[in-house]
């Protein structure tokens, strides 16, 4: 089933574009890739490809995507206006979570959560995808959790002490979680 049946939101007020920020909720791979993507370009900018590269391809299912004609998945990265900063990488990076996705949970995003026994093992999935790290997959899982109604047995333990994406909840909360992350980074550089 697309989407996330237990969401206690609507949307992700990430990117500024009501269609975008649905697509986050409705679509598991819109999430994945937002999450991907988010590296060396505006978090609105990772978490908006999603849909552009809905309307470029025609589709977000991760078997269609593997099936593109050799080539056709980085020309939609490339095409201007690019997807990301780094088109090929991103592209190449998608290409491989793809290829993960469909071997080993038959090209269905929302199994990586919906099959995981418990909230360390929903972690080690996560960490599993090409380009997540353990911050990243922290901040997902707690995403998940928070606003997606995804709660395998633990997931309370493994939430982060500090701030982070998963509980801006509106576009005011993004500008000030960004903020915070701004200030945080140019402290750590002092």
């Amino acid at each position: 089933m697309p989407g996330f049946p237990f969401a206690e939101v609507d949307r992700l007020p990430f990117t500024s574009d009501p269609e975008a920020d649905r697509l986050l909720v409705q679509e598991p791979l819109a999430l994945l890739m937002g999450f991907l993507l988010d590296q060396q370009v505006p978090l609105q900018r990772a978490f908006s490809a999603p849909k552009e590269l809905r309307e470029r391809v025609g589709s977000l299912d991760p078997q269609v995507l593997l099936h593109l004609p050799p080539g056709a998945l980085e020309e939609a990265f490339r095409r201007s206006p690019a997807l990301h900063r780094f088109p090929q990488m991103m592209a190449a990076r998608l290409e491989s979570a793809l290829r993960l996705l469909v071997s080993e949970y038959g090209g269905d995003p929302a199994r990586i959560w919906e099959e995981a026994p418990d909230a360390t093992e929903l972690r080690r999935r996560l960490l599993a995808l090409p380009g997540v790290g353990p911050m990243k997959a922290e901040t997902l899982q707690a995403l998940l959790a928070l606003q997606l109604g995804v709660r395998p047995p633990g997931w309370e333990a493994l939430l982060p002490d500090h701030p982070t994406l998963a509980t801006v909840r509106s576009e005011e909360e993004l500008r000030g979680y960004q903020a915070h992350k701004r200030e945080s980074k140019l402290a750590m550089r002092s």
